[in-house]
């Protein structure tokens, strides 16, 4: 009996083994990250298209068209955004020369590490400017963060028009812990206003850098209006040795810290598990419940 043995096919575009013998093209687009259900293209040296369901944040052309009106900030430029019929989102924008900040990072001095720290201070200076009375998307729509809220990342927060809103909102996720521990937290919730613009994820793998410099700020779509403090802890929060490091540095040359509401934010996280809580969460929950006496 004849065997058959299946061709290697590449899932994404589907060129096969044979047909790369009996072919010489050669393609310049491929897909270089990839996460969960989304993908981002790199079509030549200059385009990249950002692929994911037409779910979560719909805001991302809407946020940089917004950022480059109102800042001096680098970023890249939108050349068109569409839903196809497959219900799969779409953007097309111009790809900024350089390097991630991920992969340059090994290779940098400290004095160009500190330069570019002190570069993207000094756009968030620029991005605090931009200000809401409430916590919100542009034009009012939701907010999209799955640390902020501890909730998956596609699931639409607000908006809140009011501090009591937005704890509301929060003490949902603390719906088990005991009424005193909950009451005493809420009192360490700092000010929230006012809301400023924000960026949320300053990983290392959204900065581009040329040549020792920053060359430009990526990944807008979950942009909005958030609490004054949100930019400061969402920068606590290091993605690996690397990112910690970078974002030790960067938070140097904020020139302001936000220590309150790190230390709420980190309480509301550990908390967030009861009743199964590691030794620290258990130590911080007798101390509310101390505390509330």
């Amino acid at each position: 009996m004849a065997t058959f043995q299946l061709e290697n096919q590449c899932p994404t575009c589907d060129w096969s083994d044979s047909k790369r013998k009996t072919c010489r093209y050669t393609s310049h687009v491929k897909l270089f990250y990839g996460a969960d259900t989304r993908g981002v293209w790199s079509l030549g040296s200059d385009v990249v298209l950002k692929e994911r369901p037409n779910i979560g944040s719909q805001d991302e052309m809407a946020n940089i068209q917004f950022v480059k009106e109102n800042t001096q900030i680098p970023i890249p430029s939108v050349i068109k955004e569409w839903t196809d019929d497959n219900d799969r989102h779409f953007v097309l924008m111009e790809r900024i020369k350089g390097q991630t900040l991920e992969d340059a990072w090994p290779t940098l001095s400290s004095s160009d590490k500190e330069r570019i720290a002190d570069q993207v201070a000094k756009c968030l200076v620029q991005l605090r400017s931009l200000q809401s009375p409430q916590m919100q998307s542009l034009n009012h729509r939701p907010l999209y963060s799955g640390w902020l809220f501890l909730r998956e990342p596609l699931t639409p927060h607000g908006p809140f028009t009011s501090e009591t809103e937005f704890w509301d909102y929060l003490s949902l996720k603390l719906t088990k812990l005991p009424k005193e521990a909950l009451a005493r937290l809420r009192t360490r919730l700092p000010p929230s206003a006012p809301y400023t613009f924000t960026h949320g994820d300053l990983t290392f793998c959204n900065i581009i850098v040329k040549d020792g410099n920053l060359a430009g700020i990526l990944d807008w779509e979950d942009a909005g209006y958030f609490p004054v403090w949100w930019e400061y802890v969402a920068a606590t929060i290091g993605l690996g040795e690397g990112d910690a490091e970078w974002k030790a540095l960067l938070r140097g040359k904020l020139g302001y810290d936000c220590l309150e509401a790190k230390n709420f934010w980190r309480d509301f996280y550990s908390l967030h598990f009861y009743p199964d809580l590691d030794e620290a969460g258990q130590q911080l929950l007798e101390t509310l419940l101390e505390d509330s006496k």
